[in-house]
């Protein structure tokens, strides 16, 4: 089948983790994945080679999504190679990096996603699907304050971007063009997770003990279905942690 006659899947920051997972489901469930990566391509190019020897379609797509020229040159070869968008997956986030300066945080996880959901929004369909990838911390940061210290920037720089995204919902409607988020707890085995244990080990532990992470698998899986089912514009998915669920509903 040629891949134009598949659902066309973008998902950013999918040479690894819960990206890479995600773009293998969406595979399985026979939609063509162009798998975008930032400098990994040799990464990006394992997770292609996995989907189609399982019997899928995938293709690589490089581009620095905080970088609005390589943004411009993705949405251009997107057109050029399907000439339609069908499902976008924001997953690509960061500031954790040591060598991040203060204000990337809010570049990439804002100003990017906002970006990147506009200059291809002329090339989704009606019936397109629009996926913010995001954590609880984040999520519910305006409702407690149970955030790693060092986690707080990024938290704070990903909710910007839901409430920016979010804001965007009447000019996604417009074009028939669905809105989700997901959301989920610390997810076991994510690049965040380690990095968070080195800084803030006791922050780690704290989830743990409040019931199981759920594991990379779980969440793609939760991402696949916001990216097809027929929900509401803005709905929220949200994978594991109970405890933010349950202090989140007293606030509402």
């Amino acid at each position: 089948m040629d891949a134009t006659d598949q659902r066309i899947v973008l998902v950013t920051g999918a040479s690894r983790g819960i990206g890479a997972e995600s773009a293998a489901q969406f595979g399985a469930a026979g939609a063509h994945v162009v798998v975008n990566f930032r400098e990994k391509r040799k990464r990006a190019q394992h997770v292609v080679d996995g989907i189609v020897a399982a019997g899928g379609s995938a293709s690589v797509l490089g581009a620095d999504v905080s970088d609005p020229a390589a943004v411009e040159a993705m949405v251009e070869e997107v057109g050029r190679l399907f000439g339609r968008l069908d499902t976008l997956v924001l997953n690509a986030s960061g500031g954790l990096e040591r060598d991040a300066d203060p204000g990337y945080a809010l570049r990439l996880n804002r100003d990017a996603q906002v970006n990147l959901a506009t200059a291809l929004l002329p090339l989704m369909p009606e019936g397109g699907r629009i996926v913010f990838v995001t954590s609880h911390q984040a999520h519910f940061i305006h409702d407690n304050d149970n955030v790693p210290p060092g986690y707080t920037p990024i938290a704070r720089s990903k909710r910007a971007g839901e409430d920016a995204l979010r804001a965007l919902i009447p000019e996604f409607r417009e074009r028939g063009v669905g809105f989700t988020v997901v959301s989920g707890d610390m997810i076991d085995g994510t690049i965040i997770v380690r990095l968070l244990e080195r800084r803030d080990p006791g922050s780690v532990e704290s989830r743990r003990a409040a019931g199981p992470l759920p594991t990379v698998d779980d969440f793609a899986g939760v991402i696949v279905r916001a990216g097809t089912e027929a929900v509401a514009d803005g709905h929220t998915y949200f994978v594991g942690g109970d405890d933010y669920l349950a202090a989140g509903a007293l606030t509402r």
